[in-house]
């Protein structure tokens, strides 16, 4: 289906509502490079427990862009952004008094960081295959956009920033396969055409200055200190660093913005796609199932 959200854009929208007595609704926000179908077994999952679970294509992604894979025009970072928020009101009032979650998934987790601080109190969040990124890859990425944009036009793939980033996380695996250790779902990755395109300079120009919005005094101030957070990853993600920016990001959370109900859970064996592995799947799918379950109110 379509949503039409803020500024007049069509966003492709799915439901998963077969579900005969819902206790809940999860949203999902996706990852880079990849679109909302792919959650469907995931969302299937969650229907069997008594969630009802809805997920956009982002601006450049899937669906609603298929034809500009990368890119969209305007700010795809805060509109994205202010998408998500858009779907929350509309679906909150449609099930109005059910507990309502979001789960964030790599770039859809740093969306998720940046929408917590303006959502107001939802039931709870998963920030999941996420990093804390205020570090001077953050500066160098903003500063080769911008000169792409200047030299090549927002619009032009920005190959370099793909290199440096996902060139640097697959050197760090003998198989070059940083999003999984499963290869079956490598395989589908690699195969599915809305998946592995490479972003727009515009896409990561706006990205890395929504990053730059994070972690500030102004962004502290937005964070609900009560709201239940369930930060997740591979603990062999290199989105993550290999843990260490997982474990940084809950020290934010918990010690500098003062939340009360933080909880972090890295997987060991797991690379990005830690939800898509078939080994110990159970496991992972389970434990996600558990917060959201604990946290219905």
């Amino acid at each position: 289906m379509q949503f039409t959200s803020f500024d007049g854009k069509k966003i492709c929208l799915y439901v998963w509502d077969d579900v005969a007595s819902p206790c809940g609704v999860v949203q999902i926000v996706h990852g880079m490079t990849e679109h909302a179908a792919r959650y469907e077994a995931f969302a299937k999952f969650l229907n069997a427990h008594g969630y009802i679970v809805v997920a956009d294509d982002h601006r450049g992604h899937g669906g609603s862009d298929p034809e500009t894979l990368g890119w969209c025009k305007g700010d795809m970072f805060a509109d994205t952004v202010r998408d998500e928020l858009a779907i929350t009101e509309h679906f909150r009032e449609k099930y109005a008094g059910l507990p309502y979650f979001v789960f964030g998934f790599s770039y859809g987790s740093f969306l998720t960081q940046r929408y917590i601080a303006a959502c107001g109190d939802i039931s709870g969040a998963v920030i999941a295959g996420s990093n804390y990124k205020k570090d001077f890859e953050v500066y160098l990425g903003s500063v080769v956009a911008r000169l792409g944009i200047l030299f090549c036009g927002e619009k032009k793939p920005a190959k370099l920033i793909e290199k440096l980033s996902f060139g640097a996380y697959a050197r760090r695996f003998a198989d070059r396969e940083w999003l999984s250790a499963d290869a079956d779902n490598n395989a589908a990755y690699h195969a599915d055409p809305l998946c592995g395109f490479t972003c727009s300079f515009r896409f990561y120009a706006d990205f890395f200055r929504g990053l730059r919005s994070l972690y500030t005094k102004k962004y502290r101030a937005g964070l609900q200190r009560g709201m239940p957070l369930l930060l997740v990853s591979g603990e062999s993600d290199p989105v993550g660093d290999m843990g260490k920016g997982v474990k940084k990001l809950y020290r934010f959370y918990t010690q500098k913005a003062g939340m009360r109900n933080v909880t972090l859970r890295l997987f060991s064996g797991s690379r990005h796609e830690f939800l898509n592995e078939k080994e110990h799947r159970d496991e992972k799918w389970d434990a996600v199932l558990a917060f959201f379950d604990q946290n219905c109110r």
